[in-house]
């Protein structure tokens, strides 16, 4: 169902990984739409618990997963928490601005630091690049670390061994841009056949 939210509650949600990666600028002046199976809201703790199919779209970003929790700090910062079904993965999507590229993410939880503007992605966590429907750079570890402000991520994969299931190692797989390929020269054309001649310099009869 389609859950209608004060306007607090809706600016907090919506917090959610809005900035990866040099984000479309006018996600953040778009509607937010959540659905889920069920809410609670906790008022005096200023928490919102979304569960079941939980769906939140704004502009290009879409999050997906099992329950959301959404909370704000006394001094105004936003705080989410996307948490997969057992045995899946959260999943999030957002457009790059001023170019055909997007922003993927996935992991078994998804966290987002309004207040350093940080998004985490733990266990099984990936990140990838597609440049249209196409995979252009992917990463993957057991916690990927992205920075808004400072447009850099970091990659750990030695939390693994307490069962994220990358297998201690961060592996990458990037792609380089496409360069313009340089345009074919015009074939030459041949030029006259030559042919001897017994006639040179006498005119013809």
């Amino acid at each position: 169902m389609k859950t209608p939210l004060p306007q607090l509650l809706l600016c907090a949600a919506c917090a959610l990984l809005t900035g990866v990666a040099s984000a479309e600028k006018a996600d953040r002046n778009k509607p937010i739409n959540i659905e889920a199976d069920a809410l609670r809201y906790d008022d005096l703790k200023q928490t919102s618990v979304f569960t079941g199919r939980v769906i939140l779209t704004k502009g290009s970003i879409i999050i997906r997963g099992a329950q959301l929790v959404v909370r704000e700090d006394p001094e105004g910062y936003q705080f989410g928490l996307v948490t997969a079904e057992p045995g899946k993965l959260a999943f999030f999507r957002q457009k790059r601005e001023g170019v055909d590229e997007y922003m993927e993410g996935e992991g078994e939880t998804i966290e987002y630091d309004g207040r350093a503007d940080v998004v985490r992605l733990t266990k099984n966590a990936q990140l990838r690049r597609l440049r249209g429907a196409s995979l252009a750079d992917e990463v993957t570890g057991a916690v990927i670390n992205y920075n808004n402000l400072t447009e850099v991520f970091t990659v750990d994969g030695s939390a693994a061994k307490s069962g994220s299931g990358s297998g201690g190692r961060v592996r990458a797989m990037l792609t380089p841009k496409a360069e313009a390929v340089p345009a074919t020269p015009a074939a030459s054309q041949p030029g006259p056949a030559l042919r001897s001649t017994t006639t040179l310099g006498k005119e013809r009869k």
